[in-house]
């Protein structure tokens, strides 16, 4: 058999959706010809959502990667003793939080000792992780916090649809004030060499304007003119293939239909809401969310894919998750270790 990347999987919040969506996404023999899946987290958490879901798997609880069976039928579990008392579904609590945070930074250390080869993150829910005393806004932060990353941003992907951020988990007030030549030009440079790593031979990258209609040459605002333009500018001298400042209003629509291979966008929901509108779907008739986007993390020493969704605490412990966006997440993890 041909090389298969050792993929690390956070289980995500134990009160939460993730458990339920990795053991879902493993029940789906193909993955296991392409990677070998490894469960980062309380092997004793993944049993029981196994036994409440009906899964007739083998939860295999491991002490090193090697010992892994890897094979269909049985999910492989980094086992960390790392959740006190019992499971309960859809509440927001420190125990919870502490697992879940827990299984992130072990996971991050695995990859950074070559152990993993890529890493892939279930949904965790914040207030639960700064009740258990750990003050980070998400998954982004704790990961560029434990690689001393810097540079980095958030990536959302959805077929042809690639999204990045030149802020995110910041109010709207601060986002404007963020919204600068270097931070943008920075953005730009990650965009770029993400679309090539994703195999994307010569990126056209599309920039978003801030104010309406990307300010109308000022009568909207001044940050197209003082920190935008230049940074595409300079973008270009670069060699970079950038359009822009494009009114945020078309520039989505424009990416989906093929004119852009990445869009930048100034603040979170400016680039969410869109992405979302594409990659979301809810199905009114069953009351649940299909959700079909990944969320990248670019900058960092090791490779990290996310679902783009929440802990779904109202649908938790029911069975009803959807496993797509965690299928998504494992499959671009495969393609980019392959890649990298």
């Amino acid at each position: 058999m041909s090389f298969r990347p050792c993929i690390g999987i956070t289980m995500g919040d134990p009160s939460g959706i993730g458990p339920e969506i990795i053991l879902k996404a493993l029940q789906r023999d193909e993955l296991y010809h392409h990677c070998r899946p490894l469960v980062v987290g309380d092997a004793r958490v993944l049993k029981k959502t196994a036994n409440i879901l009906g899964f007739e798997c083998t939860i295999h609880s491991v002490d090193h990667e090697r010992d892994g069976i890897y094979q269909p039928g049985t999910v492989d579990v980094f086992h960390l003793d790392c959740f006190r008392g019992e499971v309960q579904f859809g509440v927001v609590n420190a125990a919870s939080g502490e697992a879940a945070f827990r299984s992130i930074v072990r996971v991050i250390e695995m990859a950074l000792e070559k152990r993993l080869d890529a890493t892939v993150t279930a949904p965790i829910n914040k207030e639960s992780i700064h009740l258990a005393g750990h003050y980070f806004s998400g998954h982004t932060e704790i990961y560029a916090h434990y690689t001393g990353t810097e540079k980095y941003a958030m990536l959302l992907v959805h077929d042809h649809l690639r999204v990045i951020h030149v802020t995110t988990h910041v109010s709207l007030r601060e986002a404007c004030d963020l919204v600068e030549k270097d931070r943008i030009l920075e953005v730009i440079e990650l965009l770029h060499d993400a679309c090539l790593n994703l195999g994307v031979r010569a990126p056209k990258i599309a920039v978003a304007g801030l104010n309406p209609h990307a300010s109308d040459n000022g009568l909207f605002g001044w940050e197209e003119e003082r920190e935008i333009i230049p940074a595409i500018r300079e973008a270009r001298q670069n060699g970079f293939n950038v359009n822009g400042p494009v009114p945020p209003d078309t520039m989505f629509a424009k990416a989906m239909g093929g004119h852009y291979d990445g869009c930048v966008a100034m603040f979170h929901d400016q680039g969410h809401i869109p992405f979302k509108l594409v990659g979301f779907r809810w199905d009114n008739k069953h009351n649940k969310m299909e959700v079909s986007g990944v969320n990248i993390t670019l900058g960092l020493p090791v490779i990290r894919v996310s679902v783009d969704h929440g802990t779904a605490f109202d649908v938790a412990g029911r069975g009803v998750a959807s496993e797509t966006a965690m299928v998504l997440s494992i499959e671009y993890a495969i393609r980019m270790a392959l890649r990298n």
